[in-house]
């Protein structure tokens, strides 16, 4: 094909397309392919703005190594993450609701026994969490893998520190036969994403911050379950209603509730202060 202009290189470029044998990889190139052209067409983007992204998604792929994510990041300050998230994981009514993965999760995170400290040196206010399993039924799942990852008081998760190969406030753990778990950690804090990069400078030229309200990060898989990949944000944090990754429910909101230092539940005398966190989960059978 010649001489295609504006209005002819769109139907070009799909018909391009015809000899593809991945029905959806056609199907999803080809949605990209218009909505691209759409978005140049009603933007009328010029070439200096066109070159400035391309500078910028070159940016972000730079700065993306095995410890830092930013085309995660991007997808989540744009609520993409979220959107896709919502859009595979519709869940009944009493089910605990899934939201975004986040960049920092690691496999091969020890594996501890319920009751202990998955801390394991990251600073913070002592927090003992615990809670139990269920399915959609009120049944207990027994023997649930359940993943968690969360930042230190600095704000910072263990990944991010440099030459550092000790995990830390991460583990895995299994619930107890009547579907309980408890184990120790610290107290969750809000914290910004990296914004030292280039999503950071789009959201600073957008007038956006970069918070996300304290947290905690659970992954949970059982046989028979639908896996659940979900937060549990802290009570009354200023962050909730702005999180820069459009992540919080309101379902997933509990009080980290504050102890003068004393008996712990797990029998710890605390010499400092401490927190506890209850939280309940319920799974979806898998169909």
């Amino acid at each position: 094909m010649r001489n295609l202009d504006e209005n002819t290189i769109t139907d070009a470029v799909l018909a391009r397309l015809a000899q593809a044998t991945d029905e959806r990889l056609k199907e999803i190139v080809t949605s990209l392919v218009r909505h691209l052209h759409a978005f140049a067409r009603e933007t009328h983007l010029t070439e200096a703005e066109w070159e400035a992204g391309i500078r910028f998604l070159t940016e972000v792929g730079h700065i993306t190594d095995e410890k830092r994510q930013e085309f995660i990041l991007l997808s989540d300050t744009l609520g993409l993450s979220t959107l896709v998230t919502a859009m595979n994981h519709r869940k009944p009514a009493g089910c605990t609701e899934a939201t975004v993965f986040g960049p920092f999760f690691v496999d091969n995170a020890p594996v501890y026994n319920n009751g202990d400290d998955v801390a394991n040196g990251a600073q913070g206010e002592p927090c003992f969490v615990s809670g139990v399993v269920r399915g959609l039924e009120g049944e207990p799942v027994s023997g649930a893998r359940i993943e968690v990852w969360q930042a230190d008081e600095a704000g910072f998760y263990d990944v991010q520190y440099d030459n550092n190969d000790t995990h830390r406030a991460r583990g895995v753990l299994h619930s107890l036969p009547d579907g309980r778990y408890h184990f120790r950690s610290i107290v969750g804090v809000p914290y910004p994403i990296p914004h030292d990069g280039p999503v950071g400078s789009m959201l600073d030229a957008l007038g956006r911050h970069p918070w996300r309200p304290a947290h905690l990060h659970f992954m949970i898989t059982a046989p028979g379950y639908e896996r659940l990949v979900t937060h549990v944000f802290r009570e009354d944090d200023r962050y909730l209603d702005s999180d820069a990754v459009f992540g919080v429910r309101s379902s997933l909101i509990a009080p980290w509730r504050q102890h003068a230092s004393g008996t712990a539940p797990d029998g710890t005398h605390m010499t400092t202060p401490f927190a506890t966190l209850e939280f309940d989960f319920v799974l979806n059978r898998a169909s």
